[in-house]
């Protein structure tokens, strides 16, 4: 039997490595699905507020489901891109640098332990044996805060955010379509209010925020989005200027 044991998790106190990326994947998601919910939902109620045509108003939906999906997959694309490029050759010099200059690297390591206060013996003993198990992780940790095995995917950030804008989209489209056309904008208005109210609190509950803030705060801004768009698209078509 080993004389240090593991220890173990505790009850509720989540250890997974990857946990603070999931969380954040989550939000993420969180948010596109409230960006699709609420950008869509606003384009197919100021059209309601023009025609009770059921073809113009699916046709902008559908356009706006579809843009916004690519778009936002576009838009996280490139910029995870950028982050994953730079993650890359950060690991990449950090290893050059083991390779070339390892006397230096493992005092650079030593250093910064002892910065976080052990004493100059132990914060090199430390160095020592992080850099026999794993020179590279143990300074990418330390000095980057970055783990090797997990840089983010450009193609999956992508995915992952088009989905959420479309499974976000789906729902004001949905209740703009299939009530009866008196009661259209009513449900619409409706189901995005609750949808966003859900999606408010489950953000906040992710991020440890406060969740009633957060909730009313998403459904104050979709509503006050949905009232604009509708407004607007009601003066339109008693103008004649769309018709």
């Amino acid at each position: 039997m080993s004389a240090h044991p593991e220890p173990a998790a505790h009850d509720g106190e989540p250890h997974r490595p990857d946990l603070a990326q999931r969380l954040n994947w989550l939000r993420a998601g969180i948010l596109g699905a409230n960006d699709g919910i609420v950008s869509v939902a606003a384009i197919v109620v100021g059209v309601a507020g023009v025609t009770s045509n059921s073809g113009a108003i699916l046709t902008a939906g559908v356009a706006a489901l579809v843009g916004g999906a690519i778009s936002m997959a576009l838009g996280e694309y490139v910029s995870v891109s950028s982050q994953s490029d730079s993650q890359k050759a950060l690991i990449e010099k950090e290893r050059r640098e083991l390779e070339e200059q390892p006397e230096e690297e493992l005092a650079e390591l030593a250093a910064m332990y002892r910065a976080k206060g052990l004493s100059p013996e132990t914060a090199l003993n430390v160095a020592e044996e992080l850099t026999a198990h794993d020179a590279l992780s143990a300074h990418l940790s330390i000095e980057m805060n970055i783990d090797q095995d997990d840089v983010v995917s450009a193609w999956h950030a992508a995915l992952a955010s088009a989905i959420a804008f479309t499974l976000g989209a789906i729902l004001p489209l949905l209740a703009i379509l299939l009530p009866p056309e008196s009661w259209r904008v009513p449900v619409t208005f409706v189901a995005v209010i609750v949808a966003l109210g859900l999606t408010g609190w489950i953000g906040a509950y992710i991020g440890g925020g406060n969740r009633v803030r957060a909730a009313t705060r998403v459904m104050v801004g979709g509503a006050v989005a949905l009232a604009a768009t509708f407004i607007i698209g009601n003066v339109l078509g008693a103008s004649g200027i769309v018709s």
